[in-house]
């Protein structure tokens, strides 16, 4: 079977697949590695989701009003079970997807790092589909590191890379958004 009517075949699967990719992977490619590898199966999964969500938006998800996209898309997640996704814009280059319920984070384990590195790519792969333009995405908070919520800057790569840049620096998100 392939695809029908603009949209990609979907399957149901437990989210504990998260933990078994993130766990096999690793063991056999390493940490390094498995953030990579997963982050270009997520972004490559999310361009192939697009046609889905455009096609549960109506046929064109970006005509949507900003608050109607955002909407949709948390629809769109919620309903597979990833988690409620909320939006927030603070900052005119940046823009924040937060999930309190998130499905690929693991509060469990207390991670050193943030563990949703399929998901980042995905919303990669879907946004930049929508969008028709690069959209680069970075995991700012993760439930698997003991935060509240797991978070996602969007934006260019040159606003998320450098965001990145001044995170690692040591500042704080309120810090890194207003050296934007």
């Amino acid at each position: 079977m392939g695809k029908s009517a603009g949209t990609s075949r979907e399957v149901a699967i437990p989210a504990s697949v998260f933990e078994s990719l993130h766990s096999e992977v690793a063991s056999e490619a390493g940490t390094l590695r498995t953030v990579r590898a997963l982050h270009h199966a997520g972004y490559h999964a999310g361009s192939e989701a697009a046609a889905s969500m455009n096609h549960e938006a109506g046929g064109d998800a970006f005509s949507l009003s900003q608050g109607g996209f955002w909407s949709s898309l948390s629809d769109f997640f919620s309903k597979r079970g990833w988690g409620t996704l909320n939006h927030d814009a603070p900052h005119p280059a940046i823009g924040i997807l937060r999930a309190n319920d998130w499905a690929e984070a693991r509060p469990e384990v207390n991670a050193d790092e943030a563990t949703c590195s399929f998901s980042t790519g995905y919303l990669s792969g879907l946004l930049t589909q929508l969008a028709g333009a690069p959209v680069a995405v970075l995991e700012v908070s993760c439930r698997s590191r003991g935060e509240a919520s797991c978070a996602f800057a969007f934006g260019s790569e040159t606003a998320i890379h450098n965001l990145y840049g001044t995170l690692l620096e040591g500042a704080d998100m309120a810090s890194a958004l207003e050296a934007l």
